[in-house]
């Protein structure tokens, strides 16, 4: 009974929804509404695949281009780097050609390419050597001032005692006063000391020393240190004076090799220093003679 009453109402509404046009308008969103949930649920299998794919598509991209940038960054950070020092040391340069107008005779740069700071001997070796005419005693500047002297040559490097060591020794005098003073390395103070000044000697803290030019060896004029301290000793002893070094002894990576236009003569002079005077007694027998 129950299924022929659902039968008539089944053709009641085929009928209806055959002749009426309202009713098609009505069954289309019902229809909807009901078969929506089963579409989506049928059809998230679907979905949740495709999501995963692009998902891992995306991701895998992702990750390619964020090393590739990664990559590229390093590459960009390190050139800039280098130009960073590339400006850096053509400022080194241009210093060190601005100051090689102060100093007489011909002068050529040099680079660093090593470095020994200790007790025992305070050098550097540069990257010049017997092959560029470089000679042991030959003076080494900076932009700045007095750097030390070749002490060994190689055919293509020398060694250079800087100034600061205890066994390195610089004609000086007082650019403000002009007295002479002899000024050698305190070691790993990194300072000079001026060595048998006299207390009347002229010297104020603040003073610059340059080069006397005696000796020869180093051209004359070019700063070797300042003054930090003068410490006067009692009654007639010496005074106590340390300068700080003009040059940038730690710092840079080129110097200048100074050929000075009177270095020629250094071994001369050195000659005559040795000969020493004359036998007096000779001199009183010759006399005699006469």
């Amino acid at each position: 009974m129950k299924a022929f009453v659902w039968l008539l109402i089944s053709l009641a509404l085929m009928i209806i929804d055959h002749r009426s046009l309202a009713f098609k308008n009505l069954r289309t969103p019902i229809a909807s509404a009901i078969t929506y949930p089963f579409e989506w649920v049928v059809d998230a299998p679907v979905r949740v695949i495709r999501w995963t794919q692009l998902n891992t598509k995306t991701r895998g991209r992702l990750i390619s281009e964020n090393t590739k940038l990664q990559a590229q960054m390093l590459i960009l950070q390190s050139k800039m780097q280098r130009l960073v020092a590339l400006q850096k040391e053509n400022a080194q340069l241009r210093l060190l050609l601005q100051s090689s107008l102060q100093v007489p005779g011909r002068v050529q740069v040099a680079r660093l390419l090593a470095v020994s700071l200790n007790e025992d001997l305070m050098q550097v070796i540069v990257d010049q050597g017997a092959n560029d005419q470089v000679y042991v005693g030959q003076p080494v500047l900076d932009a700045y001032g007095v750097m030390g002297q070749v002490i060994s040559v190689g055919p293509k490097t020398s060694k250079i005692l800087l100034i600061t060591d205890p066994r390195s020794a610089v004609p000086v005098k007082d650019e403000r006063s002009g007295m002479r003073a002899i000024a050698v390395g305190d070691g790993l103070s990194g300072q000079l000391t001026l060595i048998h000044v006299p207390n009347a000697g002229d010297i104020k803290k603040g003073d610059v020393f340059v080069t006397s030019g005696l000796g020869l060896r180093y051209p004359m004029g070019y700063p070797v240190g300042q003054v930090i301290s003068v410490t006067r000793g009692l009654g007639n002893t010496y005074q106590s004076v340390t300068l700080v070094p003009s040059a940038h002894l730690d710092q840079g990576e080129q110097v200048l090799l100074s050929w000075p236009s009177k270095s020629a003569l250094y071994p001369v002079v050195q000659a005559q220093l040795k000969t020493g005077l004359p036998s007096l007694q000779s001199e009183k027998h010759h006399d005699a003679k006469k």
